[in-house]
Parts: C-alpha cells; structure tokens; sequence
C-alpha cells in the first residue's frame, strides 16, 4: 500500500507525472485538437481525468490517504503535465 503524506512535493509530482489517465486523455485530446488554443481544456480534463483516477483508487484502498492539501498540488500538477503531453500529443496529430 502506498502512503500519501499531505506536502510531501516529491510523491505529489511523481503522481501527477506518472498518471495513466492524464497521460491517455491528453494524449487522445491533444492529437484530436484543430487548435493549439483548444490545448488547455484538453490539459484541464486530463487534470480532472487523473485526479478522479487518483480518488478511486483511494475510495478501494489502493492508496491510504490520510492527509488533506495534496489533492489541490494534484489537480494543478496534473494540468501542468497535461498540458505537455497535449503539446506532444498534438505536435504528432495527423495533418
């Protein structure tokens, strides 16, 4: 079982960074923009896509979550990371 502390900035960009979701999400939402405008909302959904991710997996015990305040460093870290896998996936898009 992994412990999540609540400040603990290595652990909180580790997850963000390694989230299955936000990578899926804005990878698939990235390469489907027409626009390099639209790369935000698909950063932003793959933020909330790996954070809903993240509370599953605390709501059936995968993760022991016993502290509050990571989950907001989760959210904008996850936007962070999302939007550079839209960028990528968004630079590799068919034309």
């Amino acid at each position: 079982m992994i412990a999540i502390n609540s400040f603990d900035p290595l652990t909180l960009v580790l997850l963000a960074a390694i989230n299955p979701a936000v990578i899926v999400v804005a990878v698939l939402m990235g390469r489907s923009a027409d626009q390099w405008q639209k790369l935000p909302v698909a950063a932003f959904a793959a933020s909330v896509a790996g954070f809903l991710l993240y509370w599953i997996g605390g709501q059936v015990g995968l993760f022991s979550i016993h502290a509050v305040g990571g989950e907001a460093a989760l959210v904008m870290l996850g936007f962070v990371f999302g939007l550079a896998w839209a960028t990528l996936g968004y630079g590799f898009r068919a034309r």
